[in-house]
């Protein structure tokens, strides 16, 4: 049965030699367990029959392996049919009484829609399920268009949206660009992160943010507020904040998307001091509908520079139409 393939998959990715499956990945090579961790019941699944189904899934894998976190489906996207017609609330809310580990939520939109959500989880339940954002990328001029391009204009949505999700990654535990890959002569979907031909590769500006996030995580999620409030648009400005306790040190993100250059006052409360130079990582395109390409692939790409500081208070000027990581000793 298909319920008792995923307690196979299950065994076979973690059982010992002594178990069945186990003893078929010994055998093929790999002795130690793959510590799987996740499972993901169906992708984008949606409507009754899929909850009937799921709880049966969920209660076989329950029973036998209570350690695997499992990722549940709430559709393609909130916006489209079936789900505009309350079929994502119903799988939500489905899912929510069934006190479900993950659900997993798949966002195909405009940019604007991205800049506008930047607050999206701000509001969701602390003592509820955690979300995995697994499918998600800004399509311009619209989703599911064989026009759409990896512009800044998307890249730049994205990293607005994103500094929501960071902020509030005690609700968001993972999160997916999507899709990966493509060949420039061959592909079935796009936007995607990165294109290729037969001989060359370039990174678009999508992927120069999903790295930036990447690489600048920290460890704990701080505050960063704008009159009491988290920067989730005002004047044109997103931000998310964390400090990383292995390096101490403080990583800003900061998103303006306007087209004008920004001058802002920052202070940095609750260390004794900072370091006397911050390291900078800018992106920035020219226009909000530049591309990288095969022959231009570096058109957005980072840029790292040096800011010096004299205290717990500076000001920090922002380009236009940029994505700006600020890394900060402190103590």
């Amino acid at each position: 049965s298909y319920v008792q393939d995923a307690l196979d998959l299950v065994e076979f990715a973690n059982g010992d030699s002594t178990t069945r499956w186990g003893r078929e990945r010994v055998k093929m090579g790999h002795p130690d367990p793959f510590n799987l961790k996740y499972l993901g019941i169906g992708n984008e699944n949606w409507g009754p029959q899929y909850i009937e189904r799921l709880k049966i899934f969920t209660k076989a894998i329950k029973e036998k392996y209570p350690e695997i976190q499992l990722i549940n489906s709430t559709g393609t996207d909130p916006a489209f049919a079936p789900f505009s017609d309350n079929g994502f609330a119903y799988l939500d809310s489905s899912l929510r009484q069934m006190k479900v580990d993950i659900i997993d939520e798949h966002f195909y939109r405009k940019p604007e829609w991205f800049f506008q959500s930047a607050s999206r989880y701000d509001t969701y339940d602390r003592n509820g399920p955690k979300i995995f954002a697994g499918e998600y990328a800004a399509h311009s001029p619209r989703p599911a268009n064989e026009r759409n391009r990896n512009t800044w204009h998307s890249a730049l949505a994205e990293a607005a949206f994103m500094t929501g999700m960071e902020r509030n990654a005690d609700v968001v535990t993972m999160a997916s660009y999507a899709p990966l890959f493509a060949h420039v002569d061959a592909w079935q979907w796009t936007p995607d992160m990165v294109w290729i031909d037969n001989l060359k590769t370039y990174s678009t500006p999508n992927y120069y943010v999903q790295k930036l996030f990447s690489v600048n995580k920290g460890t704990d999620v701080v505050p960063v507020m704008l009159e009491g409030k988290p920067l989730t648009g005002q004047d044109s400005l997103y931000a998310s904040a964390t400090i990383d306790k292995g390096t101490n040190e403080i990583i800003l993100k900061l998103v303006n998307a306007s087209g004008k250059p920004l001058t802002k006052d920052i202070a940095i409360n609750g260390v004794k001091k900072l370091g006397t130079t911050a390291n900078l990582t800018v992106l920035e395109g020219k226009n909000i509908d530049v591309v990288n390409t095969l022959t231009e692939p570096d058109n957005v790409s980072p840029k790292e520079s040096k800011l010096r500081l004299s205290g717990k208070k500076f000001s920090l000027s922002l380009a236009p139409y940029s994505f700006t990581v600020l890394r900060v000793k402190f103590s």
